[in-house]
Parts: structure tokens; C-alpha cells; sequence
């Protein structure tokens, strides 16, 4: 989802009026400048504090669902073990509600992840917004006719494809305007992953409760 908030940020905002109405220099060559608003955004700390309370919702959401889960698994323990001492009306009535639990688990997991994903966009805006806004101040006070977004978003190509001179990188000028020292930053390691929007799920240590089955050696009552 940030990789489209930040598309859309790309199309509405590096490309914008106040920059094309700006005039070519004197010196008769067009000045273009590059960042990653996926590197700016993931040294804010905005973003930290974002991703933090994504990782404490996904847990509070992640624990009523593993509640969920266990409610449902212990009443399947519970069918399974006493199947066969139930009437076809009881055993009917287990299953039924067993499949509904599912049912429920199965809908819970899907709100949950949209509720999940609703708050994210939602702490994400303002920061892109500042990121916009530092982005258009860096552009007319260092006199740029385009300011371009390396990165165009998760399977799509990035804008751009080449550049033969750091010159006109302007992350760090970007950083420092948002209140940043790009010379304090330290740097990531190889494997460091960006701030994301965490995937809700059953904890690891369960398992989604069972279709309901009538026990094979269940003997009918009379």
C-alpha cells in the first residue's frame, strides 16, 4: 500500500506546477534532480514510531485471533474425542458449530488484516505529506525544473535507470530540510528491510482449526 501512496505522490506532486513553471536556466541546460522517497521516509523517525504502532495493533489483533484459533481447536479436540458417544442430533449440532467458528476465524483474519492496513495508510499519509512538502521547498530553492522518484514502487520498473553522476541527488538536501543529518545516519545492513506494513497471521505456534468430520468409527444411537 506505500508503494501506491507513493506512486500516486510521484505522479501528483515530483512533477508539479510550480517546478514546470519554473524557466530554463540561463546556462540553457534543464536541471534535474533524483531521491528514493522509500530511503527518506525509512529515516524519520515518523516512520519508526509508525511502524512501531503497526507492530503493537498486529499483535493485539494477532492475540484475539490465536484465541479465536484455540477456542476452535479445543471444541474439535472435545467433537473428536466424543464423537462417538454423541446422538446424530448433538453430533450435528457440534459440526454446525464448529464450521461456524471457521467461518468466524476466516472473516476476523480479513477485517483484521483491512483494519490493519486502514491504519497504516492512515499514519502514512501525514509523513508523505511532509516528505511532499520538503521535496517542493529542496526543488525551488536549489532551482530544479523536475526533482525525480528513483523508486516507482514494488514489481514496477523505477523512473529511473541510469545515472552517470551523483551531482544532482538530492536525499540528502531532502533529509536535512525534514530536520534529518543525512552525515548521522548509519548505515543499514545488507539485509535491513524498510518500513512496512506488517502482515496479520496466526501466531506460529497454532494451527486453523479443522473442517468438522464425522468421527469414521462412530456408531449410530438407537
Amino acid at each position: 500500500m506505500k508503494q501506491k501512496l507513493i506512486a500516486f505522490l510521484v505522479v501528483m506532486t515530483f512533477v508539479s506546477a510550480p517546478l514546470l513553471a519554473q524557466t530554463t536556466p540561463a546556462s540553457g541546460l534543464t536541471k534535474i534532480g533524483y531521491t528514493n522517497v522509500d530511503y527518506i521516509i525509512d529515516k524519520l523517525p515518523e516512520a519508526k514510531k509508525m511502524q512501531n504502532e503497526l507492530e503493537v495493533t498486529k499483535a493485539q489483533l494477532d492475540k484475539s485471533l490465536g484465541d479465536m484459533i484455540k477456542e476452535a481447536q479445543d471444541k474439535y479436540e472435545a467433537y473428536q474425542k466424543n464423537g462417538a458417544n454423541m446422538t446424530d442430533v448433538i453430533r450435528a449440532d457440534k459440526e454446525k458449530e464448529l464450521q461456524g467458528l471457521q467461518t468466524r476465524i476466516q472473516e476476523y483474519q480479513t477485517s483484521a488484516q483491512t483494519s490493519l492496513q486502514k491504519k497504516q495508510q492512515q499514519l502514512l499519509e501525514p509523513i508523505l505529506t511532509k516528505v511532499n512538502e520538503a521535496i517542493q521547498a529542496v526543488g525551488k530553492e536549489n532551482g530544479y525544473l523536475y526533482i525525480l522518484n528513483m523508486d516507482a514502487g514494488m514489481n514496477s520498473t523505477p523512473i529511473i535507470l541510469y545515472v552517470g553522476s551523483e551531482e544532482y541527488a538530492v536525499s540528502n538536501l531532502i533529509l536535512r530540510k525534514l530536520g534529518v543529518d543525512p552525515d548521522k545516519i548509519e548505515a543499514a545492513p545488507a539485509n535491513a528491510k524498510p518500513v512496512t506494513v506488517p502482515s496479520l497471521g496466526a501466531p506460529a505456534t497454532t494451527t486453523p482449526a479443522k473442517p468438522a468430520t464425522t468421527p469414521a468409527a462412530t456408531p449410530k444411537k438407537k
